[in-house]
């Protein structure tokens, strides 16, 4: 059985909206990331413990359930030169207040590529990178708490290379496998080309545990990708979801739909006023939403 959800700061940064969204959509829970209350806005395990409180209440009082995290551990905004005490910190953060909401699962990254001038240094810190992914996942597991890593803008996520080095370092670890990372990311087993969706999810595979469904293509001429609705992109997005119920996967599959917004860089709806952009914003999950459970409901998907 598969269950829906989604990075709910996609619907809106508002607590309130994110709720809403994931009601009108059927949904009984939430992958937060960013969440805002009170006019406090942060990530989840960032926010003033008072604010976490009254976000606390506020879910159970609409009966919404929380399934996973989208932290900032070791995120694309972290360099491995950091302090290891910065990660230690978070996961100090983290811990209690996944345990308090019944979350079991939480997105991390292996830090940002090292880069000068654009280009991928020589030194990428390899041995710490692993040693830190390693306690990190010890420290979520002693806790009852599922390490998901992703394959995002990360030096793990560099190409089916780099993920197979992980996996084989830290074999304990899981994994969140996105659709549509591959679409955006250069593949550094194949210098001048971007990733194969599917490569990379038959790389993953073995340790998945999660599912993040955005879809995208390339735009050579802007130099930057171009997010499309599930399906309508370069993802392989309906391969990979009929592999998914072909091979019995049973877990989430969290929408990232990026269509109207962002999380970290321009987004479609970005020149639009701040109530056009929440609209559009909001409806484009909503649609997203209702198009993923379409192809999921196409290709013999239970859902739950």
């Amino acid at each position: 059985m598969i269950k829906l959800t989604g990075i709910a700061d996609e619907a809106g940064a508002s607590l309130d909206v994110q709720i809403k969204a994931h009601q009108e959509l059927g949904w009984d829970s939430i992958e937060s990331r960013v969440v805002e209350f009170d006019g406090v806005k942060g990530n989840l395990h960032e926010i003033p413990d008072a604010v976490f409180d009254k976000v606390v209440a506020r879910l159970s009082e609409k009966g919404m359930k929380v399934c996973g995290f989208g932290s900032l551990i070791g995120n694309w905004a972290k360099k491995i030169t950091d302090d290891f005490s910065i990660t230690e910190a978070e996961i100090g953060r983290a811990i209690p207040r996944m345990q308090r909401l019944g979350a079991k699962m939480i997105r991390i990254m292996s830090y940002a590529v090292c880069k000068t001038d654009g280009k991928d240094d020589a030194e990428q810190f390899a041995p710490e990178r692993i040693k830190r992914m390693a306690e990190v996942n010890k420290r979520f597991a002693d806790a009852g708490i599922t390490v998901l890593h992703e394959n995002c803008m990360n030096w793990g996520g560099m190409s089916p290379a780099y993920v197979k080095r992980m996996i084989e370092a830290v074999p304990d670890m899981k994994w969140v496998f996105d659709t549509g990372n591959p679409v955006f990311i250069d593949d550094r087993d194949r210098p001048g080309h971007k990733q194969d969706s599917w490569e990379m999810y038959q790389a993953i595979k073995p340790r998945m545990a999660h599912v993040h469904v955005k879809d995208g293509r390339w735009d050579k001429a802007k130099n930057d990708a171009e997010y499309t609705f599930p399906g309508e992109g370069d993802g392989q997005t309906e391969r990979i979801m009929r592999d998914l119920v072909e091979t019995g996967y049973s877990g989430h599959i969290s929408i990232e739909p990026h269509v109207a917004v962002v999380f970290h860089g321009a987004g479609a709806a970005d020149n639009l006023s701040p109530e056009q952009k929440a609209k559009a914003q909001y409806d484009s999950y909503i649609k997203y939403g209702r198009m993923l459970e379409a192809m999921l409901n196409k290709v013999g998907a239970k859902l739950g």
